[in-house]
């Protein structure tokens, strides 16, 4: 498989399932200029107050927004392979928080030039990528009503359930099995508790034999009692393909 085909694979599949695009604008996708970059572990690809020029295709790895308030960083959303999060840019170009990577990671950067152009000659493409930022808000609404309504074992259960789901929609879950490159601290920084209360909530986690977490990789042993305890409904998330 060549570098242009994987840094659009996860993204084209991710739209597809969305609108259903037609072999022209998948065509005329996979055609879009783009260079490549490697972050390292924790390394910003962008930071609050930098202006934007360029989107970024999540290719391997995680990226995570942070939001630096005094001496304290809240994390606000993860992305998982196909993701672009900082589409907003497109429009808004100036950061409002951080962009970085949980461990390495690689991405494709496109110029916004070439994707208005692209945007601009496609109304599907357009409604694809319009969709896109619809369900990340739906994400934020998501993580808020975490922060406000649920327990911290229902908070880290929902987390760990969305990461499944997300990474299930482009074939990156394996048997309920995935990469999770954040440490405690982090998971902490997602889910608004400390990282003591953090610890003790994924022992309370393992002793149900809910959640296995050994270096970076996680096992759902019973994904589905995790789901009903943390009231996790994928609905969201939009899995379903919609009819432009």
């Amino acid at each position: 498989m060549s570098t242009l085909e994987h840094m659009h694979q996860k993204l084209v599949a991710r739209l597809h399932a969305g609108v259903g695009i037609s072999d022209q604008d998948r065509a005329a996708l996979e055609s879009l200029p783009h260079t490549i970059r490697t972050l390292n572990d924790r390394e910003c690809l962008l930071k609050e107050g930098d202006a934007a020029v360029r989107c970024a295709v999540l290719m391997n790895g995680f990226l995570y927004r942070r939001k630096i308030i005094g001496d304290r960083g809240q994390i606000l959303s993860l992305h998982v392979p196909g993701d672009m999060p900082d589409l907003m840019t497109l429009y808004l170009p100036v950061m409002d928080h951080d962009l970085c990577s949980a461990g390495p990671s690689t991405v494709g950067m496109v110029t916004h030039a070439s994707l208005r152009a692209l945007l601009d000659k496609s109304p599907t493409l357009m409604h694809a990528f319009w969709r896109e930022t619809l369900i990340d808000a739906a994400i934020f609404r998501q993580w808020v009503g975490s922060l406000g309504s649920r327990d911290a074992i229902q908070r880290i259960g929902h987390l760990f359930c969305e990461i499944a789901t997300r990474l299930e929609f482009v074939g990156l879950l394996n048997e309920n099995s995935f990469s999770f490159p954040l440490i405690q601290a982090e998971l902490a920084a997602a889910c608004g508790l400390s990282t003591v209360h953090t610890n003790r909530t994924l022992q309370a986690l393992r002793q149900r034999k809910l959640l296995e977490w050994q270096g970076h990789t996680v096992v759902l042993p019973r994904r589905s009692e995790l789901e009903a305890l943390a009231e996790f409904n994928p609905d969201y998330l939009q899995p379903r393909a919609v009819s432009t």
